[in-house]
């Protein structure tokens, strides 16, 4: 049998930057750096950016012709673990990050046969860039999201860079990782991959 400690796990990072690819991305490379910790946790992971693809606003699993969001559904279904990575605007998340949210409220009415969401076993981290502060407010936002729509959230399931207030360098642009910035990502993979591991050895209850 599988030590619960080194049971295989997938992820999927969903990047909320408002600039689809091959803009750089601030988002995306700070969801990049959490699989490579979860990589090291025996996690495979794959990253979404959202604005590359056409996600139709609703709170439906389908909304209809061309709508991309069953597939990136189900990625997210078919993974143990979700990134969120969002950049701050105007102190919130972006609208990009809304849209999922609200596209993932519907797996409010998707339930297995014992009455559970589907995103019961799942666990979920946050990631939050910006060059204004704010990211406290950004991840409560998210982490409320995520929780209604049926994920857990292991202790400091968030990582995060903020710049200096009204100044114009990104998370992109450092020259190294900030040392706190780095040890916060290595804390959300490692608790975030074993409380996936629980979850995926031990359903929560029907209720």
């Amino acid at each position: 049998m599988t030590s619960p400690d080194t049971t295989p796990l997938r992820a999927v990072a969903l990047v909320c930057t408002l600039a689809p690819s091959p803009a750089p991305s601030s988002s995306q490379l700070l969801a990049e750096q959490v699989l490579e910790e979860l990589s090291a946790r025996g996690v495979t992971g794959s990253v979404i950016r959202i604005a590359d693809h056409d996600v139709k606003p609703g709170v439906e699993t389908d909304m209809g012709a061309d709508d991309a969001w069953p597939g990136i559904r189900s990625a997210v279904l078919d993974a143990d673990i979700l990134i969120l990575s969002t950049p701050i605007w105007l102190g919130h998340p972006s609208s990009v990050a809304q849209r999922v949210l609200e596209r993932l409220n519907a797996e409010q009415s998707e339930t297995d046969e014992e009455g559970r969401m589907l995103t019961y076993g799942k666990a979920a981290g946050v990631c939050v860039v910006g060059n204004e502060d704010g990211a406290h407010k950004v991840s409560a936002d998210l982490f409320q999201g995520l929780n209604d729509v049926g994920f857990s959230l292991a202790p400091n399931a968030v990582t995060y860079w903020v710049g200096e207030a009204m100044q114009g360098t990104d998370y992109q642009d450092l020259d190294k990782t900030p040392e706190k910035t780095a040890a916060t990502t290595a804390t959300l993979a490692a608790n975030t991959a074993h409380l996936a591991r629980l979850l995926k050895g031990a359903a929560y209850p029907s209720s």
